[in-house]
């Protein structure tokens, strides 16, 4: 009898993630009516599943993790020209004399990369890659984050991060997606992250979110800000439509 429970319940994983793969998202109710058991079984389900990183359990059901590689030096060559594509459709967006925050993101990086050489605009930034990009850029002034090194991505976290963030008003910011719902909001794996995010985010006029589709309808632990408080999702071909459909009647751009 054991081992047909143990059957059962991993029939019930696979039937879950197939429905999450084909619609995105999962509901306590529809998932009791079709594994024909209690919503306390599917809601015991779906922390099983969250516990083991295959989704992100949410109230009343469930949406899919980021696909998205979590460490800076795998996520380089990622979707890369994907990401020329995105960076592309930002550097249209950025004005002479601008005051522009860069985040962690790889995508943020390609974006630093293409700056035209005769471009004057201060960046301010918490990433090692985006400085070192810059570097050599002859009218770009660099202001540069302080804090504690997050080595997986090339950043700086903490309390300094925090305060020097505190004290700029950004013209754009450029923020690297992990996740973005429309409901749950803007999300990331990591907590202290997330709180540099949520700072600059706080002294920015626009925010840019730099999403390539998968990243859409997703979520991860740690919260940023609810999705209104983006101004543009700049995405891919694939994403556009989706990002429309998705941000419909919310007054959010779609790149």
């Amino acid at each position: 009898m054991h081992n047909i429970a143990i059957m059962l319940k991993e029939e019930r994983f696979q039937l879950i993630l197939k429905q999450l793969s084909e619609d995105q998202k999962v509901t306590l109710k529809a998932l009791s009516e079709r594994l024909e058991v209690s919503e306390y079984t599917v809601r015991r389900d779906l922390k099983e599943l969250t516990d083991q990183g295959l989704l992100k359990a949410v109230r009343g059901g469930a949406v899919p993790h980021s696909p998205t590689p979590h460490h800076f030096s795998d996520r380089l060559q990622y979707k890369s020209e994907v990401k020329k594509i995105i960076a592309e459709k930002a550097v249209s967006l950025v004005q002479p004399g601008q005051v522009v925050a860069f985040d962690s993101g790889t995508t943020a990086m390609a974006i630093a990369s293409i700056l035209p050489q005769d471009m004057e605009i201060t960046v301010v930034t918490n990433s090692f890659p985006v400085v070192n990009v810059l570097e050599s850029h002859p009218k770009i002034e660099v202001l540069f984050a302080g804090g504690r090194l997050y080595k997986s991505a090339y950043t700086t976290v903490g309390h300094d991060t925090l305060r020097f963030f505190r004290n700029i008003r950004a013209d754009i910011y450029f923020m690297g997606i992990c996740s973005i719902h429309p409901t749950i909001g803007v999300t990331t794996i990591n907590y202290e992250e997330s709180e540099v995010k949520k700072a600059i985010v706080d002294v920015s006029k626009q925010v840019i979110a730099l999403s390539t589709h998968e990243r859409i309808n997703t979520a991860e632990a740690f919260f940023i800000c609810p999705a209104s408080s983006v101004n543009v999702v700049i995405t891919d071909e694939e994403g556009i439509s989706l990002a429309e459909q998705t941000f419909k009647d919310s007054g959010i751009s779609i790149l």
